[in-house]
C-alpha cells in the first residue's frame, strides 16, 4: 500500500484518533506519576511495590503504542521523526526494556546499570520516563485555552506562583515515609523548610540531607534544586519551544522579563542555548568532581560516587550550597581537597554571574564571533557583572585572609589559606558552602559576610541578594551626586534616572525587610545572639545558605520567618513588589517642586 493511499485511508479517523490518544496520555501520565510517587514514598510491602512497578511498565507499553500510532497518523512521517527524535529514542529504550524484561527475561536497564552499582537504577529509569511524559502533558496543557487564561496574569505573578507550587509539591513529597531513613514521616514545617531551601537554592538545612533522607529523598532534593535554579517557567517554555517549535506572545513576554533578554523574540533561541549549556556545564562539572574526590573520600559504591558528583555539581552551579556530607565541605574527608574546592568555586562563579553573561561570554556562537572579530567587546552587562564580581571576590579573599589568618586559617600553610579564603569569598556571596568552622569566625568576618551576602550574585543568575548591578548603580549614583553631575555614566553610557530609582528601591526594600525579619527573630529566638541571627536572616534572604550552626535549633516560628525570607529573596524583592502592586492610572501630571533638607 502506497503512503498516499494509507494517508487517505486514515484521514477520516485522524481527529478522533488524536483526541483519544491525547485523553489517554493525560490519564495514564497522571496515573503513572501517582503510582511512582506512591511506590517510592508510601508503599512498604515489597510485593506491592513490585506490582506497582509492573503496572507502571504496562503504562509505558501503552505510551510506546501511542507513539507508534502518532507516527502512523502523521502524514509527514520523516519530519515528525526528526522533530520528536528524543521522544523516539526514549520510546525505543522503553520498548527494548519491556521486551527484554517480560519476554526474553533479560532486563536491559538493570543489567546496564547493575555493574556500576547505581542505586535504584530501574526506578531511575521509570522516573525519567514518567517525568518526560509529565512534560509532554504540561506541553499539551500549555497549548490549551486554560493556559492562556492563566497567562492573563502578570508574568511576575506567574513566576511567583510557579515557585510557590514547586515548594508545596516538594514539601508534600518530602513528608512521605519512604523519603527519610527513620520511621514515621518528616514534620510539615521541616519538610516545608527543606523544600523551600532546595527550590529557592538557599542551602540552609534543618537536617543532614546525607543521613536523614533516603536516596529517593535526596533525588527529590536534587530535582527541586535543578528546577528551582533555572525556574519552572524556563523549563516549561524550553520544552514547548523544543517539542512544538513555537512560542506565544505571552510566553515570549514572560521569559523576556524573567531572563532580561535583549529583544522580545530572542528569548526562544536564548532558552534553548541556556538550558543546554546549563546541562553541559553541570555534566562537565560532575565529571571533574568525580575525578577529584581524592582517595580519602570513601563511597559505598561506584553508583554512589557518580550520584555525589552529579548532586554537588548541580548544587554548586545552581548556587544551592546543599551537600550530602554531614558538615558540608568542612567534613574531614573533603576539608583539605583543595582542587575539589576550586572546581566547586568555579561552578559557583559560573552560576552566579548570570545566564545572560554566560551566553554572551561562553556560548559557542559568541566565542566563534570573537575569534573572527577579536576587537568586539563583551556586552555592557557582561563587563559590569564580571568586573564587579571579580572585585567583590578579591575584596572578600583579602578580607577573609587578613581577618582569619590567626584564627580559622592558623593551621594552614600560605597556599592553603589563600585557596580557603578565595573559596569562602566566592561561596559567601551566592552558594553557602563552607570549608571552615563557621561558628569560630570572628565578629568582623561575620560583618563582612553579611555585607557580601546582601549584595549577592548577578542579574539573571541562580543566586540571590540585591545583585551586583544594583550595588554598582547605587555606588555610581552616590558618586555622581557627590561630584554634582546630573547624569549617572558608565563606559560612555548614561544610566537613566529610572534605573537608579529602581536600584535604590530594591536596596531600601531589602534592607527594611531584613531588619523587620531580624526584629521578629530576636523575639522568637532570643536564645541566640543578634549577630548569629543576622547572619541567618541575611543568608536566608540572599539565598546563600551560610550558617553559624543554629538553623536546626531555630523555633518553628523562626523557621517560618526564614522560609518567607528565602521565598522573597528567590523570587526577587522587585518581582514581589511589582506582582503585588497596581499600575498608576496615569502619570501625565507633575506637582509643583519643593525643597527638603537632606543629610
Amino acid at each position: 500500500m502506497s503512503t498516499e493511499r494509507l494517508n487517505r485511508l486514515l484521514y477520516g479517523s485522524k481527529l478522533q484518533a488524536y483526541a483519544l490518544m491525547r485523553r489517554t496520555t493525560y490519564l495514564l501520565t497522571l496515573l503513572s506519576i501517582t503510582l511512582l510517587v506512591y511506590a517510592h514514598g508510601m508503599a512498604q510491602d515489597p510485593v506491592v511495590v513490585q506490582r506497582l512497578f509492573h503496572a507502571i511498565d504496562g503504562i509505558f507499553a501503552v505510551f510506546v503504542l501511542i507513539y507508534l500510532l502518532r507516527i502512523l497518523y502523521t502524514f509527514e512521517r520523516k519530519r515528525f521523526l526528526r522533530r520528536t527524535w528524543f521522544e523516539g529514542v526514549l520510546m525505543a529504550i522503553v520498548f527494548l526494556n519491556l521486551v527484554g524484561t517480560y519476554i526474553l527475561q533479560l532486563p536491559v536497564v538493570y543489567n546496564l546499570f547493575d555493574s556500576t552499582g547505581i542505586m535504584l537504577s530501574v526506578e531511575l529509569y521509570r522516573l525519567v520516563v514518567s517525568i518526560y511524559m509529565l512534560v509532554l502533558l504540561i506541553i499539551e496543557l500549555l497549548e490549551t485555552r486554560v493556559y492562556f487564561k492563566v497567562l492573563q496574569l502578570k508574568p511576575t505573578v506567574i513566576f511567583l506562583l510557579s515557585f510557590l507550587g514547586l515548594v508545596l509539591i516538594g514539601a508534600g513529597l518530602l513528608m512521605m515515609p519512604n523519603m527519610i531513613t527513620s520511621p514515621g514521616s518528616m514534620r510539615f514545617i521541616d519538610a516545608l523548610f527543606m523544600a523551600t531551601t532546595a527550590s529557592c537554592v538557599t542551602g540552609l538545612v534543618v537536617v543532614d540531607p546525607g543521613t536523614y533522607f533516603t536516596f529517593s529523598g535526596q533525588l527529590v532534593l536534587l530535582m527541586l534544586i535543578q528546577l528551582g535554579g533555572l525556574g519552572i517557567l524556563t523549563f516549561a517554555t524550553f520544552f514547548v519551544s523544543l517539542m512544538r517549535q513555537r512560542m506565544g506572545i505571552k510566553q515570549h513576554l514572560a521569559m523576556y522579563e524573567i531572563l532580561e533578554s535583549d529583544t522580545l523574540f530572542s528569548t526562544q533561541s536564548l532558552l534553548r542555548s541556556l538550558v543546554l549549556m546549563t546541562f553541559t556545564i553541570e555534566g562537565i562539572g560532575a565529571l571533574v568532581l568525580f575525578m577529584t574526590w581524592g582517595n580519602d573520600v570513601e563511597f559505598v559504591s561506584l553508583g554512589s560516587k557518580i550520584f555525589y558528583s552529579i548532586f554537588h555539581s548541580v548544587s554548586a552551579f545552581c548556587n544551592a550550597g546543599i551537600s550530602l556530607f554531614p558538615e558540608g565541605l568542612y567534613t574531614l574527608p573533603v576539608r583539605h581537597s583543595y582542587v575539589l574546592h576550586l572546581v566547586i568555586a568555579f561552578l559557583i562563579i559560573l552560576g552566579g554571574i548570570g545566564f545572560p553573561t554566560i551566553m554572551d561570554v561562553l556560548s559557542p556562537k559568541s566565542m566563534r564571533t570573537r575569534l573572527g572579530t577579536p576587537w568586539k567587546n563583551w556586552k555592557l552587562l557582561s563587563r559590569i557583572t564580571i568586573y564587579t564580581s571579580a572585585a567583590l571576590i578579591i575584596l572578600g579573599t583579602v578580607g577573609f585572609f587578613l581577618l582569619e589568618y590567626f584564627n580559622t586559617l592558623a593551621h594552614l600553610n600560605f597556599a592553603e589559606a589563600i585557596v580557603t579564603s578565595f573559596f569562602q569569598s566566592v561561596t559567601t556571596r551566592t552558594a553557602g558552602y563552607n570549608t571552615v568552622d563557621m561558628s569560630a569566625l570572628t565578629m568582623p568576618t561575620l560583618l563582612m559576610f553579611i555585607f557580601l551576602m546582601f549584595i549577592g550574585a548577578s542579574p539573571g543568575s541562580t543566586g540571590g541578594g540585591i545583585k551586583t548591578t544594583t550595588f554598582l548603580i547605587i555606588l555610581l549614583t552616590v558618586w555622581t551626586t557627590i561630584r554634582g553631575k546630573r547624569h549617572v555614566e558608565i563606559s560612555n553610557r548614561t544610566i537613566p534616572h529610572a534605573v537608579s530609582y529602581k536600584a535604590f528601591s530594591v536596596f531600601a526594600f531589602a534592607a527594611m525587610l531584613n531588619l523587620f525579619f531580624l526584629f521578629v527573630l530576636s523575639i522568637t529566638d532570643s536564645q541566640f545572639d543578634i549577630m548569629r541571627l543576622a547572619v541567618e536572616q541575611v543568608s536566608a534572604f540572599a539565598t546563600v545558605g551560610l550558617s553559624t550552626g543554629i538553623t536546626a535549633g531555630i523555633s518553628d516560628t523562626g523557621k517560618g520567618v526564614l522560609i518567607l525570607s528565602m521565598f522573597i529573596g528567590r523570587v526577587g524583592t522587585l518581582t514581589l513588589a511589582v506582582a503585588l502592586s497596581t499600575r498608576a492610572t496615569t502619570t501625565a501630571y507633575k506637582y509643583p517642586e519643593t525643597q527638603l533638607p537632606v543629610g
